[in-house]
């Protein structure tokens, strides 16, 4: 009985570590802005979840045409970024997309691809806002959907599981 209760703990330790490390969609939770709204499609639509690519399905943000416009989500806290995944519009104009800049940090200075879903890697890159641009033109910004993976990053040391700090 004690070896059938140390096998179950040890699985259900291992499945609470795989589901806390799967790095799920922490845009959800943030609050996000953008440089100015183009009829009723708001900067929440870009994290509703909803990867539809087309405008009138009512699931993308749009900003006028402004110079350098830009879209920001502010994760809330510090987190360690693993991909941030967007998707363009995908009914017309996605080349408007081309040249936007994706800006990761804790500062907002300088306000720290077509029709389908890309992935960006970040490789661990820290920061609490999330910023998409398009720097030194005149241009629309048009986002269906905003998916961030990552870790918090708590400030303590990692160690693996099961080890103490010296």
């Amino acid at each position: 009985q004690v070896l059938l209760i140390v096998l179950f703990f040890c699985f259900f330790v291992q499945m609470c570590c795989y589901l806390v490390y799967q790095n799920p969609n922490i845009a959800r939770g943030g609050n996000v802005i953008q440089s100015s709204l183009y009829g009723n499609e708001v900067p929440e639509r870009a994290i509703d979840g909803n990867r539809a690519s087309n405008l009138g399905q009512g699931s993308c943000t749009h900003t006028k045409k402004d110079l350098k416009p830009w879209w920001r989500l502010d994760l809330l806290k510090t987190y360690q970024i693993s991909n941030v995944t967007i998707t363009n519009r995908g009914d017309c104009c996605a080349w408007r997309i081309d040249g936007a800049e994706i800006r990761i940090g804790n500062s907002l200075d300088d306000n720290g691809n077509a029709g389908s879903s890309q992935t960006f890697v970040c490789n661990g890159m820290e920061g609490r806002y999330v910023n998409i641009v398009i720097p030194g033109r005149q241009e629309y910004l048009t986002l269906c959907e905003v998916e961030v993976t990552g870790q918090c990053d708590s400030g303590e040391e990692k160690l693996p599981f099961g080890k103490k700090p010296q």
